[in-house]
């Protein structure tokens, strides 16, 4: 590789961490609805509740992250916390793609699996996913509680959601990453109390 081509590589990469810094430091500057979505996650979890958490591709691997640092641990030892990613059983996914249409397969694990009790986290970095969005309305009309974390404006899924997350970007890279440090906050904040 000559310099002028490692040099553009260098200010490639210099440009997505200005990027994901400068959108860390805006998300730190707004930090109550995070501290919602823990306390409400927190407070169905203490009432006998659980979290169901999903979302597609990137997002579907953020809800499993999610739900692992729950159901494990996340910075230290203490009891198991109940979360579901609906993302993870095959069988029910590609079931209900098939006999319904894909934007079911996370509604009708809400309406199977959630009560009231429970929390509903959708995951989506347009805000606009068909299927996170039957979700969440599905979530609302059981009574329980839900939140959105989102990328761009929020649309629809933000607006349906009581709890609204939003990282204001275009990329969708960003705003996984934001995504991420966001969720690792809500758990840091959720075992505080265990």
């Amino acid at each position: 590789m000559d310099a002028q081509a490692a040099i553009g590589d260098a200010a490639v990469v210099q440009a997505i961490f200005d990027e994901a810094i400068a959108l860390h430091r805006n998300l730190r500057d707004n930090l109550q609805p995070v501290i919602e979505a823990a306390a409400a996650i927190r407070s169905a979890l203490a009432a006998g509740g659980k979290l169901l958490v999903f979302g597609n591709g990137g997002s579907a691997a953020d809800a499993q992250h999610v739900a692992a640092e729950l159901v494990g641990r996340f910075e230290r030892e203490r009891e198991g916390m109940a979360a579901i990613a609906l993302t993870t059983d095959t069988s029910i996914v590609t079931s209900l793609a098939n006999d319904f249409t894909f934007d079911w397969v996370f509604a009708r694990q809400v309406e199977a699996l959630g009560r009231r009790e429970d929390v509903a986290l959708g995951i989506s970095t347009s805000g606009r996913s068909a299927n996170v969005l039957m979700a969440i309305q599905a979530a609302n009309a059981r009574g329980m509680k839900t939140i959105a974390l989102t990328g761009r404006d929020g649309g629809t899924i933000g607006k349906a959601s009581a709890i609204h997350v939003n990282v204001p970007h275009a990329s969708t890279a960003r705003v996984q990453e934001v995504h991420r440090t966001l969720l690792h906050a809500m758990c840091a904040l959720i075992e505080r109390t265990r």
